[in-house]
Order: C-alpha cells, then sequence, then structure tokens
C-alpha cells in the first residue's frame, strides 16, 4: 500500500515549489519560468519517492536505485532544455495568451494555476513511488523493459527538439513549419516522447503473479498524462495559437501530419514553401 503520510509531504513539497516559481515569474516578468520550476519540481519530488526508505529495510533496493536514476536524467535533460528555451526566447506563447484573457487578474489566475499542477505533479509521481514500492527485490526483464522505455523517450525527446531548435536556426525556414525528421510524422513528437517515458514506471510497478495490485494503479501516470497533452493544456492551446498566427499553412500541416503518435505522413509536405515555423 503507498505511503500516503509521505504523499502529502510531497504535494505539501511541490506546491510549495509551484509558489516559489510564481513568486520568481513575477519578479522577471517570464511565467515561462514556472515549467522550469514544475520539471525539476517533479524530479525532486520523484527521486524523494523513488528513495525514501521501505518499512523493514535500511537500503534502497536495487529497483529504487534504478529508478532514482531514471528520474533524476529526465528532469535534468527535460528543465534544462526548458531552462535554456525560456531564457533565450520571448514568453512562451501559452502564458502570454493568459495574460490577455486572465488581465487584470493575472497573477492571481496564475496562482491558482500553478497550484492545479502541483496536485497533477502528484498523480504523475505516484506512479514513481509505486514502482520503487513494487515488493519484488530483484530487478525483474519488466523493470530493465521499463528503464529502456524511459531512455527511448528521453533520446526521442531530445532529438525533437534539437531538429526543431536546427529548423528554427536557419533564418530560410522563417514562416515556415517544421516538418523535417520527426516533425513529419507527429505534429508533436516531443509531446509522444514524453508520454511513452511516462509508461516505464507502470511497467516496472506491476506484478504480473497478482502479489501487488497496487502496481496497476500506475496506469494512471500515462492515462493522465495522455490527456493533459492530448486534450488539455498541451496540443489544444499551441494548436490553436499556431491557426492563428499561420492560417492555412498549418492547416496543410495538420492534413498531412498525424497529431500525437507517429506515423507516416499522410501525404509530402516537407520543404512546401507556404508552410509556417512552428
Amino acid at each position: 500500500m503507498p505511503d500516503f503520510p509521505l504523499i502529502l509531504l510531497t504535494a505539501i513539497g511541490l506546491s510549495l515549489i509551484m509558489t516559489l516559481a510564481w513568486i520568481y515569474q513575477k519578479s522577471v516578468g517570464n511565467a515561462g519560468w514556472v515549467d522550469v520550476f514544475w520539471t525539476a519540481g517533479m524530479g525532486l519530488a520523484g527521486l524523494a519517492l523513488a528513495l525514501a526508505p521501505i518499512p523493514g529495510r535500511s537500503w534502497p533496493t536495487d529497483r529504487q536505485a534504478l529508478i532514482s536514476i531514471l528520474v533524476t536524467f529526465w528532469a535534468l535533460r527535460l528543465a534544462i532544455h526548458l531552462a535554456r528555451r525560456v531564457a533565450q526566447g520571448p514568453e512562451d506563447v501559452r502564458y502570454a495568451n493568459f495574460r490577455t484573457e486572465w488581465a487584470p487578474r493575472f497573477q492571481l489566475y496564475l496562482f491558482g494555476f500553478l497550484q492545479i499542477q502541483a496536485a497533477a505533479a502528484i498523480v504523475l509521481t505516484l506512479s514513481v513511488l509505486l514502482a520503487a514500492r513494487n515488493p519484488v527485490s530483484a530487478i525483474r526483464p519488466l523493470d530493465w523493459l521499463g528503464a529502456a522505455l524511459l531512455a527511448v523517450a528521453i533520446v526521442g525527446e531530445a532529438i525533437a527538439d534539437a531538429q526543431l531548435a536546427r529548423f528554427k536556426s536557419v533564418p530560410a525556414n522563417r514562416g515556415r513549419v517544421c516538418d523535417v525528421g520527426l516533425w513529419g510524422w507527429s505534429r508533436h513528437p516531443n509531446y509522444f516522447f514524453e508520454w511513452i517515458g511516462w509508461l516505464a514506471y507502470p511497467v516496472m510497478a506491476i506484478d504480473l503473479s497478482g502479489r501487488y495490485s497496487w502496481g496497476w494503479m500506475a496506469f494512471s501516470a500515462p492515462a493522465f498524462m495522455y490527456w493533459l497533452l492530448v486534450h488539455v493544456s498541451g496540443i489544444p492551446p499551441l494548436e490553436k495559437q499556431m491557426l492563428r498566427s499561420r492560417g492555412a499553412a498549418y492547416k496543410a500541416y495538420q492534413a498531412a501530419t498525424h497529431a500525437f503518435f507517429p506515423f507516416p505522413p499522410r501525404r509530402a509536405s516537407a520543404g512546401a514553401p507556404e508552410k509556417a515555423k512552428s
């Protein structure tokens, strides 16, 4: 059974981290920094939950050590990437739109929004705890499969981010959609690989023998992340903005390229001169 006092302490910690995020973004005038705090906060929470002492054991299990390494690498890679992007560019379009939509109470509404994000982080990091508390102490093939999934997710997301950055760095691509590489197979390959990463912990949590029924609850993390990315805070606001700013060019990209799961393009689209930059 999950350690509910530990979960409560983690929830309080995440709430405080997002409060610090709110204070920091207000001081610098760029709300994009809250994404960096959220990622780093989940990394810290995941690390704490992975290594939290298990009653009756004086040392972390091999599985706990493996999970702690995985969650640390994930958080560091994504937080550093986001920090560089926020530091080098204008405010993320989502938060810029919120400034307009929520004016003149933007800061008040943003504070509430960040506390909701803290609550969402608990749902996600719970899967880390459930995986770490799997009572089968030895590392199993399923654990290595979970580790492989997260490794693929980290590498795939890094490749997608690098391809987009490289595309944007070419002056000739100004005003065009990035539909090269992974972006020709999915309109949001970075989101897809982020989702893949959250499948790793349920794979490590489940016990096919049926002795650890709590492990199946870890599938709530990828289900919740899919809902967030595809239906709430990921694809919908981003594509709304792209349609507003790029119009017909982005509609053509939508018609040619699958939204989330990577598949071959429906028709050739790479290099079309009317494409707008993502």
